[in-house]
């Protein structure tokens, strides 16, 4: 960027070669009338004419002005991002919690206890825990359809103390076909370790909704799935080690050798040299404060400086089951020709009736009569420079009719004969 710059900088520079010192000293003269640097009749004067010095001044003011603009553009660092949108900060990190339960008030749109018995087994247990006791006969029988079995899901932030509220998901594990109006019994959230961290309960909302009548039905976006905000309670915090005396580790988020060193040196420039080394490509150890408050703040200040990020690797990822293609940067290509055509096969199967003679002691038969065509297109051969851009080539496939799948195929061939200059990654 500075070495685009400083040579248009200098041009402007140029502009004002034949300006004296002493211009650049002497303070400007103000008009005293609106008609102070003009004529008499209130226009401007002629080239020339008038006060020549005070706009060859002004010009050579402007150019330095202009150049400095440049320099300054030129020291700024380019795509720069904050510390806290490029690492982030080891075990400090986000909790998994689930959980299981009832959602009861649906409006017969329910588990069906003949298919999912678990519901029923579930309600019986809440039952039996706040005191009601059923009858063997009728709890056996016990067929609701305005419950349903649900997981519920939700992440735990860090730092999160008892007494705060998350949001949790719901959906339905059994057969319901909506949990629209349903509300969540009180469950229980625990960690990988069994412990529990949330309680959880509230009305599910559902972002969409159906309707069906006579066999007809219709319905937009998924009803089994709904949320509910601020729906659990968090009942324990979980233990971290960032009050901890020692360094602190910051761990990229896209591994970098280039960016991770980039970091390191915008803190050793705030805080002094020694502050943070870069011990690979992906951690940072950052020697940090002994107490809380202070690890805190300092903390904070090193999140919110900004490094300019090294460029990403070239790469091109696929989606072989939507067919799409998604270009990263400087994604180039070696020389190469590309033939690709389209072999279509067609199987047309008929059924005949074979009718034996009518003194014959043959039977009437179903005979199938199968017909098969294979046409292949005619393949388009296309040639490709060094140096071009992957973006071109897949303009030109396009305006040739390639498909999506015909891109991937040409794309996975490119790779294979070493003139694709990108990493290839299909998910």
């Amino acid at each position: 960027m500075a070495s685009e710059l400083l040579p248009l900088a200098v041009a402007v520079l140029k502009l004002g070669d034949d300006m004296p010192t002493e211009s650049l000293r002497t303070p400007l003269p103000l008009p005293t009338s609106p008609t102070a640097w003009g004529r008499s009749d209130g226009s401007l004067p002629a080239r020339g004419e008038g006060r020549g010095g005070e706009h060859a001044t002004y010009r050579h003011l402007l150019a330095w002005l202009a150049a400095l603009c440049l320099l300054c553009a030129a020291a700024l660092p380019a795509h720069a991002a904050a510390i806290r949108d490029l690492t982030s900060v080891q075990g400090v990190r986000v909790n998994q919690l689930v959980g299981y339960g009832l959602v009861v008030g649906l409006g017969g749109t329910g588990d069906q206890a003949t298919q999912v018995p678990y519901t029923t087994q579930s309600l019986l247990s809440m039952f039996q825990r706040l005191g009601i006791n059923l009858p063997p006969g009728v709890a056996s029988n016990l067929q609701p359809k305005d419950v349903a079995a649900v997981m519920i899901t939700a992440n735990l932030p860090p730092f999160s103390q008892p007494g705060q509220q998350i949001n949790v998901t719901v959906s339905a594990v059994g057969n319901a076909s909506s949990l629209a109006g349903g509300t969540l019994l009180m469950t229980p959230l625990k960690g990988a370790d069994g412990q529990t961290y949330a309680v959880a309960q509230g009305s599910v909302v559902v972002s969409g909704f159906g309707a069906a009548s006579g066999g007809n039905s219709t319905q937009v976006n998924f009803l089994t799935a709904g949320m509910i905000a601020n729906g659990a309670t968090v009942e324990r915090a979980v233990a971290n080690n960032f009050d901890k005396a020692g360094p602190i580790t910051l761990a990229l988020n896209s591994p970098s050798f280039g960016t991770a060193s980039r970091v390191a040196d915008s803190i050793n420039q705030r805080f002094g040299a020694g502050t943070a080394t870069a011990l690979n490509a992906g951690v940072i150890q950052v020697n940090a404060p002994l107490t809380a408050g202070d690890r805190t703040a300092f903390l904070g200040q090193v999140e919110a400086l900004d490094v300019s990020p090294e460029s990403p690797p070239a790469k091109v990822v696929i989606d072989a089951r939507s067919g799409t293609v998604v270009l990263g940067q400087n994604v180039t290509l070696g020389a190469c020709a590309v033939a690709h055509g389209n072999l279509s096969v067609t199987i047309n199967t008929q059924y005949e009736v074979s009718q034996p003679n009518p003194l014959g002691a043959g039977q009437t038969a179903v005979v199938p009569k199968t017909d098969v065509k294979a046409k292949a297109d005619k393949a388009n051969l296309l040639m490709f420079k060094p140096g071009v851009t992957l973006e071109a080539v897949v303009r030109a496939l396009n305006a040739v009719g390639a498909a999506p799948n015909d891109l991937i195929a040409i794309l996975q061939a490119m790779k294979a004969a070493g003139a694709l200059h990108a990493q290839l990654e299909v998910i």
